[in-house]
């Protein structure tokens, strides 16, 4: 299996890059498997405190793969539908793992940004988008619906109508437009992006671990939770992480006026 998937340590980050620069790091089966099984291994890597996700070259990814969906269609139903069914299943494997890994996910993205290069950004915890960034949601172009968490994710990010226009028009939004309704949190120039992706990540690295990987479950949480039941999850979540080392760090260093220095712990 070709290695599409490049996976380097910088101290406490991981930066993951989509490398398929030929075919703007479309997803294809390789790619599938090994995002599922690259993100298993940092989600239980305690050394790994934040993780960067890149595409190679001059773009982020632009959707699937339409060669192996082009093959697809020389199939008979019934193995088409294997086929595609089970691709898109690892997939949704990587999309829950990317979710439930305790640490944050940014997403830094350049070019093409379409098909389930939106979906991967819109379900990242921060997104950094370049000046040369074009974004598509595309699905409806070819025939088909959103996969990898897209309906979920997008109009949670930037609302339901526009959501439906994005999907259902496929209009191109640029980088500030992406900003302007919520689906990425900063645009820089094409030049900064790798210099200040990376730069966040080293913050993120350097803070409370496990004060971030509660407040990521609790927001992930809220959206299917009753207030009642969202109170009583902020209730059990401060008070685990009322005992930990990096609060006592945190109250310590408030009080003799210095920068707090996290360990994650």
């Amino acid at each position: 299996m070709d290695e599409v998937v490049r996976i380097e340590r910088k101290g406490a980050v991981a930066v993951v890059t989509l490398d398929r620069p030929a075919s703007l790091n479309a997803l294809n089966r390789e790619m599938s498997y090994q995002l599922r099984d690259g993100f298993m291994a940092l989600s239980g890597d305690q050394r790994v405190r934040c993780v960067v996700l890149r595409g190679a070259g001059d773009h982020f990814m632009a959707g699937g793969d339409i060669g192996f969906f082009r093959q697809g269609l020389e199939l008979p139903d019934e193995e088409r539908k294997t086929e595609v069914s089970g691709l898109i299943g690892v997939v949704h494997q990587f999309i829950t793992i990317l979710r439930e890994m305790p640490q944050p996910v940014i997403a830094g993205v350049r070019g093409s940004v379409a098909g389930f290069g939106m979906s991967l950004v819109a379900a990242a915890d921060l997104a950094i988008a370049a000046d040369s960034a074009r974004f598509t949601q595309a699905y409806t172009q070819i025939g088909t619906t959103p996969d990898g968490g897209n309906t979920w994710f997008l109009p949670r990010a930037v609302g339901t109508k526009r959501a439906m226009a994005l999907t259902l028009l496929n209009e191109p939004i640029d980088a500030a437009g992406a900003c302007a309704i919520g689906l990425v949190n900063q645009v820089v120039a094409d030049s900064e992006l790798e210099a200040v992706t990376l730069q966040l990540a080293e913050r993120l690295a350097r803070g409370p671990t496990r004060a971030y990987a509660q407040a990521k479950q609790l927001i992930n949480d809220s959206m299917s939770s009753t207030l009642e039941q969202q109170l009583l999850a902020e209730q059990g979540s401060f008070t685990r992480c009322a005992l930990s080392h990096d609060f006592a760090e945190g109250v310590t260093a408030f009080m003799e006026k210095r920068r707090p220095e996290f360990s994650g712990e």
